[in-house]
């Protein structure tokens, strides 16, 4: 699969050329930035200009012409920095934008191939390269390229002659970047590919952390991901080559200049074209800066070529925006019937599986419709159809694979406005999804596109605890201590499923829709509770057109219209009733999911108040204290930083075994670095050739000009070395630190996941952007700031050498300032960087939420919403990152004019020392060249402030991973399980067991005692949001008990190594989790070890059991059939459900946990994979504990505990236990549930 990444051609790939760069740079000119951008251009040239203008002076000896232009350097220095870094935060912000913008306006069809980590690395990773080629590294390419204009402005003013042909090596250069740039572009856009791979992986990783952690995946999705990030690695590493050559053609070319503008220089002399040595000097300084600059923007290149590669994820989202365009708003087709008139679809990602085959069917205006069959009958698919997520024969490619038509009135579907359809449309998903938001806010989503969207709060507040009463969602609300303002966390984590349900109801009647769609709306709802919103929801359902989707049949019984469905057809449709007497498919689907017993106790004239439980995990459970952060007992990592040397020494020290490629990098910068020394000497040398005549002169000018040739061939060699070399570290140093990123943070407990700042988004966010500014420091363009070090070190030296006395002058009196002013800034870009990390981080965590609720957010037409609430965002984020960025352009703008002063003093102090006869020309000329090249070495290490603190906040984030986390799982002496442990299947007890959530007031349970007989099926009923789901967490120890012991076999489990225990367990959790893959490696997930084979006999069985087999077995490609990038949206809620059974069943567990296991499945099939759990429970060789609401599913188990609310502050407690018999004999909680249940009343 790795390797045939390369021939897969995605089509929101676009092509990166020059003029992507361009178009990134528009974004940062549109809204009034283009006036911006123009004052940083200009200021650009204003700052560039002072260095040539040296030049004249130190030509022409005038000491004191630089007191004009020092000053007025810095002020445009820092305007021009300025205006570079409001540009580049404007044109990030703008390009994240329009990418989410766009994603929004793309067909589901084209969603659907996308994984949420892909976009997760786009709107993170890749904006951030872009980021940095627009802010920094556009800064410094803008200034070099100003002063390359004026050098080259004032070399052709003294002599065009000799400007003209130490040109030549320009063209060299340019020859060069044309040959290397499209391999580098390329290669980078290979390895962005490979990095959208591993992200997409660890995007469902972390969004489905708890399966991961039930099936014991760690190691085997670990292992993928490994290999995802070793094939970026390599990919990376065949680009080392071509980074070696692409410095050393550039360095080579500039070093050569030098030889040939001496050379050709005398040659001009001594023919009498140029009158004198000030001119030669002159040219020669003004060619000495613009070579020097042509080093200097190989950084800004690179990082542009990055930028470059990145840009094609963004533009080819972008451009294949398409937006619908105006339809009809007609409000009486709210209330016309819709008509499906034989309709075939089949889902684009899937064309050779018909979904709906000559589907014909009218939902009548203002009455009732239920849709029931078996899962994969096509029933959701319908519902997808109306709310115009896909359409019919909508473009080519679909017109093969799609018929029919739907109406609405008289009008064709795909002819009405979209957004004002769905505005009239009110939808509760099978899996509903609530925002990182309030309960008021997730409610009030559903006011958008209604008369009510802009009225007063008070207003909305009144629609809102209305539509909440009607769902019976007030009934928890109200005891939260935040009320309605109480956060749900990421994907409504802090809710229970059935809360979270009603919460979506609610979002859904809010707006009192004339069109209400409810996708097993009531599925996690507990009974009572489901009693209520089913009455609610009949009374919201007159007069409005009603279409349900509904497994428990008990909720369509009133419908005025029920269709069964059965293969993508409408098999038989009528009332309940009439259904019911024609003994067809609906008739057994009632049968299946009947109480026995009830109908007797019923008839017998037994009566009893039904009186709704309340539930327990309400206010003080599932809401933080007040006034308090809820995870304020945790340290934020980013405050135990380690020190910049401290964080890279780890890492280096850990890719030791590359000591070769560090020896190359260190020799390679040395070579480098003293390469500046070495000219200056060169440089004095040449000057003294001026005093010669005749054949000596000539002698002379040919042996130094040779040894600048002989240092051009030394330093492309130089230069070889550090572009191969570095590029090869950074691959191995990022890979192995993202690998170990990854490692750390898939061993963190589940609590650290709860914590709001580890939502998936925030961690695939700082998993993808980490690893990047790692890169960045150790590729390439990380090594000009080791350079610089070096160039530093040796201009010091040779200055010292050569002219103590102004040397130690011009250092001393000019170096604290420009060490202080760096320090200052690197010490502010480091706080700044760790902040706008931070703040980044919260809009793309928002921006990941969105597209992972692609469906909700269109369904809400919540486009415009979601757009300007991550717009204003960015806005906050880029105008606090401005006020910050100023700051440090004025300690940058303050360092460069330190670097002109040195010079000017240089020129005053230096000239002293020549009149007095105290220094030669020789050594003047070494030390002030040496001073140039220290003082722009030193600029060009503190420009690199930014990448500094980037790559430190990234390395202390990389490094904290490994830090133990407050909740970590209690440690004990532990071993694994023995093999008298598996034989019979062990006993499960719960002795005083005491639990409370770090972040709730209140605990989930006080001293609950519970003891399960080894071999037995024990059910788990009661309110939503009672515990139970808890009572599993705890069983697979997501967490560790506050207080007391659970026993499992009579052993304490903290005492069982975890992925020994958690092998014994085997879970099948309320909303199921598939990976990308195919069906075969998602059922063998976590059983990969060697000494745990499963035999396809096995498999085949365990499918059969979950009745799913039939269903694999008729796709083309059977178990070897790919779920995809989008792996949870490429099969129905039932067959999801389904696959997941059959993967715990695969286990052969010791314990099995079924929390709301067959809750998406119909009736059929959930009495026949009832049938095989309670076949598998009669041979008494597994402990079955399942939780459920459905209370027909667990009528035979050996022992059924009911949970309700205990004492005020104590948490859960048992109400009663007993075998559904005994229970109903009892009258009591589980009576008055099995009566709201019964389908017969």
């Amino acid at each position: 699969m790795v390797a045939n990444l390369a021939e897969s051609k995605d089509e929101t790939d676009k092509p990166a050329s020059l003029g992507s760069y361009a178009r990134i740079l528009s974004y940062g000119a549109s809204h009034g930035g283009i006036y911006i951008m123009i004052l940083g251009l200009v200021c650009a040239m204003a700052s560039g200009i002072a260095l040539p203008l040296m030049n004249i002076v130190f030509g022409q000896l005038v000491g004191n012409f630089n007191e004009y232009f020092i000053p007025g350097s810095g002020i445009t220095e820092q305007s021009f920095k300025s205006s570079v870094n409001q540009d580049s935060l404007r044109a990030s912000g703008a390009l994240r934008l329009e990418y989410t913008q766009a994603l929004f306006s793309l067909p589901m069809s084209k969603i659907d191939e996308m994984s949420v980590g892909t976009v997760t690395h786009a709107i993170t990773a890749l904006s951030n390269t872009i980021q940095q080629s627009v802010s920094d590294r556009l800064a410094i390419l803008f200034q070099s390229l100003a002063l390359l204009i004026a050098a080259y402005a004032i070399a052709f003013r003294y002599s065009w002659a000799l400007t003209l042909v130490v040109s030549s090596a320009i063209v060299f250069v340019i020859l060069g970047f044309s040959l290397t740039m499209p391999f580098l572009v390329k290669g980078q856009q290979n390895v962005d590919k490979a990095d959208e791979k591993h992200a997409a992986l660890a995007a469902e990783v972390f969004g489905s952390i708890r399966t991961v952690f039930a099936l014991g995946a760690e190691q085997p999705l670990f292992k993928k991901y490994t290999r995802w990030v070793e094939e970026a690695r390599k990919r990376g590493l065949r680009m080392s080559l071509v980074s070696g050559i692409h410095l050393a053609m550039l360095f080579f070319a500039m070093y050569v200049s030098f030889s040939l503008a001496f050379w050709f220089g005398l040659k001009l002399y001594r023919e009498g074209h140029i009158a004198n040595i000030n001119t030669v000097i002159t040219v020669f300084f003004s060619v000495l800066l613009v070579v020097t600059i042509l080093g200097g923007i190989a950084g800004p290149l690179m990082a542009i070529s990055k930028a470059i590669s990145a840009s094609g994820a963004f533009f080819g989202v972008i451009d294949s925006k398409r937006d619908d365009p105006p339809g009809i708003r007609d409000p009486e087709l709210s209330h016309a019937d819709i008509v499906f008139q034989n309709v075939t679809f089949s889902y684009p990602t899937r064309p050779e599986m018909t979904v709906l085959k000559g589907f014909h069917a009218t939902f009548e205006r203002n009455k009732t419709t239920a849709l029931v069959g078996p899962s994969g009958s096509g029933k959701s698919t319908i519902v997808a159809m109306i709310e115009r997520w896909y359409q019919l024969q909508s473009d080519e490619e679909e017109e093969e694979t799609t018929s029919g038509h739907i109406h609405v009135g008289a009008h064709n579907i795909n002819d009405l406005d979209v957004k004002w359809w769905r505005s009239q449309i009110g939808l509760v998903q099978q899996e509903p999804f609530l925002f990182n938001d309030t309960i008021y806010n997730n409610v009030a989503f559903g006011l958008i596109g209604s008369p009510w969207e802009n009225d007063i709060e008070a207003v909305k507040m009144e629609l809102i605890t209305a539509a909440c009463k009607q769902a019976f969602a007030d009934e928890f609300i109200d005891r939260l201590p935040m009320g309605y303002s109480t956060a749900v966390g990421e994907g409504g984590i802090t809710l229970s499923g059935g809360q979270r349900q009603r919460i979506a109801i609610a979002r859904s009647i809010v707006s009192q829709p004339q069109i209400l769609i409810l996708d097993e709306a009531t599925s996690s709802i507990d009974i009572q509770g489901e009693k209520i919103v089913q009455a609610a929801l009949d009374r919201v359902s007159k007069d409005r057109t009603t279409i349900m989707i509904a497994h428990r049949l008990s909720t369509v019984r009133r419908a005025d219209k029920i269709i069964v469905m059965k293969d993508g057809q409408n098999f038989e449709e009528g009332s309940h009733q009439e259904l019911i007497h024609k003994q067809g498919i609906y008739h057994s689907l009632v049968h299946a999911q009947q109480l026995a017993p009830l109908t007797d106790l019923l008839d017998a004239g037994v009566s009893g108040s039904i009186s709704s439980q309340k539930e327990e995990v309400t206010a003080q459970d599932y809401t933080t204290k007040e006034g308090g952060d809820p995870n304020s007992q945790d340290t934020p990592e980013l405050e135990k930083g380690f020190g910049f040397f401290h964080s890279f020494g780890v890492l280096i020290y850990e890719n030791r075994s590359h000591w070769l490629l560090y020896a190359l990098t260190l020799i390679g910068a040395v070579g480098a670095g003293s390469g500046f020394s070495l000219q200056s000497w060169l440089f004095a040398r040449l000057v003294q050739v001026f005093q010669f005549t005749g054949e000596k002169l000539v002698s002379a000018a040919n042996f130094w000009a040779l040894m600048f040739f002989i240092l051009a061939l030394a330093m492309a060699t130089f230069y070889f070395m550090l572009g191969f070399s570095s590029n090869s570290i950074s691959m191995f140093v990022v890979s192995n630190a993202r690998m170990d990123y990854f490692y750390n943070l898939l061993s963190k407990p589940v609590s650290y996941y709860d914590r709001e700042e580890n939502s998936s988004g925030s961690l695939i966010s700082r998993l993808s952007t980490d690893s990047k500014q790692l890169q960045e420091m150790f590729g390439p363009t990380g090594v000009f700031p080791l350079i610089s070090i070096f160039n530093i070190i040796g201009c010091v030296a040779i200055s010292f050498a050569f002219g103590w006395k102004l040397a130690a002058v011009t250092f001393f009196a000019a170096m604290p300032f420009l060490f202080l002013s760096a320090f200052m800034r690197i010490r502010y870009e480091i706080k700044f960087e760790t902040l706008n990390a931070a703040v980044y981080a919260d809009s793309s965590k928002f921006a990941t939420e969105a597209v992972r609720a692609f469906r909700t957010v269109t369904a809400l037409t919540m486009e415009d919403a979601i757009l300007q609430r991550y717009s204003n965002l960015l806005k906050d984020q880029r105008q606090k990152a401005i006020r910050k960025a100023w700051y440090a352009t004025l300690i940058f703008a303050f360092s460069d004019s330190v670097e002109l002063c040195a010079m000017a003093l240089a020129f005053w102090y230096g000239g002293q020392l020549l009149a007095s006869h105290e220094y030669d020309p020789v050594a003047f000329f070494v030390v002030y060249i040496a001073i140039i090249q220290g003082g722009q070495s030193a600029g060009q290490f503190f420009s690199f402030g930014p990448n500094i603190a980037q790559a430190k906040a990234s390395a202390n984030r990389i490094l904290a991973a490994r830090r133990p986390t407050v909740g970590q799982l209690e440690q004990v002496p532990t071993g694994p399980l023995i093999s008298s442990d598996h034989t019979p299947s062990p006993s499960v007890e719960l002795q005083n067991l005491s639990f409370q959530y770090s972040s709730r007031e209140v605990p989930t349970f006080v001293n609950l005692n519970l003891s399960i007989e080894s071999g037995q099926f024990i059910a788990f009923v009661g309110p939503s949001g009672c515990g139970k789901s808890t009572l599993v967490s705890l069983l697979e120890r997501f967490y560790d008990c506050t207080q007391g012991t659970i026993l499992f076999g009579g052993r304490d489990i903290r005492s069982i190594e975890l992925p020994s225990y958690r092998s014994a367990l085997s879970l099948v959790a309320q909303e199921p989790k598939l990976f990308e893959g195919t069906i075969r490696e998602n059922l063998l997930l976590g059983l990969e070890a060697p000494n745990n084979p499963t035999t396809e006999d096995q498999m085949i069985q365990a499918c059969k059991d979950a009745e799913i087999y039939d269903f694999i077995v008729s796709l083309p490609d059977g178990f070897l059939t790919e779920l995809g990038v989008n792996a949870q949206a490429s099969l129905s809620g039932g067959q999801k459900q389904r696959l997941c059974i059959a993967r715990a069943l695969i286990r052969k567990p010791l314990l099995l946990l079924l929390d709301e296991a067959t809750s998406s499945l119909d009736s059929q099939s959930e009495s026949l994979v009832q049938s095989a759990m309670e076949r598998l429970a009669s041979k008494r060789n597994m402990t079955i504990i399942a939780v459920a609401h459905r209370l027909a599913t667990i009528q035979k188990a050996d022992a059924i505990f009911v949970f309700g609310e205990g004492p005020s502050g104590q948490g859960s407690r048992i109400l009663e236990s007993g075998t559904h018999h005994e229970l109903l004999r009892r009258k009591g909680a589980y009576w008055q549930m099995c009566q709201a249940q019964a389908l017969d009343r």
